[in-house]
């Protein structure tokens, strides 16, 4: 990539859209009836963004995008990019290494989904977040993210609601 943040063109857009909506099955509502939302992978887990309190330093709610930000970056190396879906929004692919830094363009969304589903998925969809904002929830999957950020996502976030799509287990 020319930049470190580009805007998909109409035809990726549609096709990684697509794609998701197919591999992922993907079913946007804001009915609690239809939720998850995603066919959630074997390799996933899923926590409340509810436990998040309304924070004047946000001091949570920073530590939780840097965690999973650190996580992805260090999950698709130093060379890979990966992409940053907004529900009905503009899309974007980025290369993390080069984003978030002093100097550097800000990451593209958030892990934290402000208002409509955020999305950061690896290139070939093994690997990413799905933030859920009606749900309030957040399901990151991937094998090599979890084992990078799941202990300091349930520090800050608490134990998960659903692990591979079913209700954890509350013990």
């Amino acid at each position: 990539m020319d930049e470190p943040v580009a805007e998909l063109a109409d035809a990726e857009d549609r096709h990684v859209w697509d794609r998701f909506y197919q591999e992922f099955s993907f079913q946007p509502s804001i009915s609690s009836l239809k939720w998850p939302a995603i066919k959630e992978p074997a390799t996933s887990v899923t926590w409340s963004l509810a436990t998040l309190p309304d924070e004047p330093d946000y001091e949570r709610l920073d530590r939780l995008v840097e965690v999973v930000q650190q996580g992805l970056t260090s999950c698709v190396g130093p060379q890979g990019t990966l992409f940053a879906l907004d529900w009905q929004h503009t899309s974007y692919r980025f290369t993390p290494q080069e984003v978030g830094g002093p100097g550097q363009p800000a990451w593209p969304l958030s892990p934290y989904p402000d208002g409509d589903y955020f999305i950061y998925l690896s290139e070939d969809f093994s690997m990413g977040s799905f933030g859920h904002p009606w749900e309030e929830s957040l399901c990151l999957f991937g094998e090599a993210l979890l084992d990078v950020v799941s202990t300091e996502v349930d520090k800050v976030l608490g134990a998960s609601i659903r692990r591979a799509g079913k209700a954890a287990d509350p013990t």
